[in-house]
């Protein structure tokens, strides 16, 4: 199925090797994975989830 997903990286990714998500839609949710390990797999989130999980990241709570 991953195969099958257009994924789209981030626009804060860089070329230097960095911290680096890409992002695909699937049917009536979003999927996410390292762009560095494509084959690694990948989290699926439903769009509120991924919605919340963006404004807790763009607020700093997962700043560690």
């Amino acid at each position: 199925m991953a195969g099958e997903m257009t994924w789209r990286k981030s626009s804060r990714s860089t070329a230097n090797g960095g911290d680096c998500v890409e992002v695909a839609w699937m049917a009536g949710s979003i999927a996410a994975r390292d762009s560095k390990n494509t084959k690694g797999g990948h989290l699926t989130f439903t769009a509120a989830a991924f919605g919340a999980l963006l404004a807790d990241i763009k607020a700093g709570k997962l700043d560690g």
